[in-house]
């Protein structure tokens, strides 16, 4: 068995343990007998330590030159490029995902990083006509210390898409990376790292509670998080006035079809919203809103592919479908099967853990689709993550999208339709960020503004992704200029 591989702390120019000695284990979730890494369990002290290089980098790094950004940007993406066929390897060992998959995530991160180094040169202000001063003018400044933290479940594409732009725009950055990913944040910090970044431009801490500690210092000007909405919850309220915060959080994430739907195709957008990733994705679907003329032949078309699905672990060539994050994870899928059992809902495929001996030691559940879901079940208003998807039968377009919006959630929707008219109906009145026509719920564009509504996230700042990209990690001034 291969021997775990320690991660430490990135603090300044300093690698360095937790100062109370403390650590954590992160083992794969394919065979939870293996340990993949080791890393600190940081104390207040330590994230403190963080914010001290943070605050002491940023005087210098805010006068740092857009060239100079973009250079370092662009050396971390071609390193990240070097570097993503073993990065891809540990991502397998660490969080579960199949090996075509972690592929895709490290050869994506690079162009991220491309898009930022860009944007470091698109930081522009504006002038003013004025009737009573020569020059009236605005500029955009940086944040000062930004902290980001990140889910395990795009370890590296997530936290480049936060750490990128905050870095282009001139502000210094302490990263919490899930505590079940310590060694994929590792990495991407130590690209940047070897690009050149000076000490404490990137600070990383790691463990369980170092983001409330991150949150609660007031040094911190601006928090970017992904997560559930339990802890982005939590960070809205700590956060106060003055400060900023950026939250992409949970969605209940609704497939409607309808009647004049192509089924084929139907089915496969239905199968890659709920399955992809394990389902464990934030955008993956979460409801299938059927019309009852078709809904016993897209069931049976969607069983079928989920049945296909081949469940191991991610090293193989065969895998399709890897594991679960962690034993909470799986138990979780196996509460909300029950809970909508108990509720009406029939199994149709799934329901639980494979028996296949080989995955006795891993976190896999199979793809489940439960049939005769309703919109008042607990199961079609809570969020899952999981392959857990329930079906619910609909007449019409007006009532699906009625049903649809009355979950808190409001990420993404998808409708899958030929007719154009209902398409630009579904446009136009679904409560969600992102919507996909004859699409599937997941997946995103490099250049286009990326969140949710709702309780799906903050919403004042598309995260990440579009043209907008760059105003929470910038602070706008105006200036007037007299004789």
């Amino acid at each position: 068995m291969t021997e775990p591989i320690r991660v430490q702390n990135r603090i300044g120019d300093r690698l360095q343990p937790a100062s109370t000695g403390a650590e954590f284990e992160r083992r794969d979730p394919a065979d939870t007998r293996r340990v993949v890494s080791i890393a600190p369990e940081s104390s207040v002290d330590d994230v403190r330590a963080a914010i001290d290089a943070a605050t002491e980098a940023a005087v210098s790094w805010r006068r740092s030159t857009p060239s100079r950004r973009a250079e370092l940007l662009t050396g971390a993406s071609r390193l990240l490029a070097e570097r993503s066929a073993s990065i891809a390897a540990e991502m397998v060992a660490e969080e579960g995902k199949p090996l075509a998959d972690a592929l895709n995530e490290a050869g994506r991160t690079p162009r991220n990083l491309e898009l930022y180094a860009g944007e470091a040169y698109r930081l522009t202000g504006a002038t003013f006509p004025s009737d009573d001063t020569p020059l009236v003018y605005s500029v955009c400044d940086p944040v000062g210390v930004v902290g980001v933290i990140t889910p395990w479940n795009f370890p590296l594409n997530l936290a480049s898409r936060k750490i990128g732009p905050a870095l282009a725009a001139g502000n210094t950055v302490v990263f919490k990376p899930s505590p079940m990913t310590p060694l994929l944040g590792d990495r991407l910090a130590a690209a940047f790292i070897d690009a050149g970044l000076p000490p404490g431009v990137l600070n990383v801490v790691h463990g369980v509670s170092a983001g409330a500690s991150l949150v609660a210092d007031e040094r911190v000007g601006a928090v970017s998080f992904t997560g559930s909405n339990a802890t982005g919850s939590k960070i809205h309220a700590a956060m106060g006035v003055g400060r900023r915060v950026q939250l992409e959080l949970g969605g209940k994430n609704p497939v409607i079809v309808l009647a004049d739907a192509d089924l084929a195709a139907a089915a496969a957008i239905v199968a890659r919203s709920s399955f992809s990733l394990s389902g464990q994705a934030c955008t993956g679907a979460g409801r299938i809103l059927v019309d009852s003329s078709v809904y016993d032949e897209l069931l049976e078309r969607v069983v079928a592919l989920a049945g296909a699905y081949v469940l191991g672990d991610g090293r193989l060539a065969t895998t399709t479908m890897g594991p679960l994050v962690d034993e909470h994870a799986v138990a979780a899928m196996e509460a909300a099967v029950a809970g909508a059992v108990a509720d009406g809902a029939t199994i149709a495929c799934g329901g639980a853990r494979p028996t296949d001996e080989a995955m006795a030691h891993g976190c896999f559940f199979m793809p489940t689709v439960l049939a005769d879901a309703r919109a008042e079940m607990a199961l079609s208003c809570n969020e899952v993550f999981g392959p857990v998807v329930g079906f619910e039968r609909i007449d019409g377009l007006d009532a699906a999208i009625a049903s649809a919006n009355s979950v808190p959630y409001g990420l993404s929707a998808a409708l899958c339709t030929r007719d154009l008219r209902a398409a630009q109906q579904f446009a136009a009145e679904i409560q969600a960020g992102m919507v996909r026509i004859n699409r599937a719920t997941v997946g995103a564009a490099f250049n286009a503004p990326f969140g949710g509504i709702k309780q799906s996230g903050t919403g004042t700042h598309k995260e990440q992704l579009g043209p907008t990209v760059m105003e929470f990690y910038t602070v706008m001034r105006t200036i007037w200029m007299g004789n």
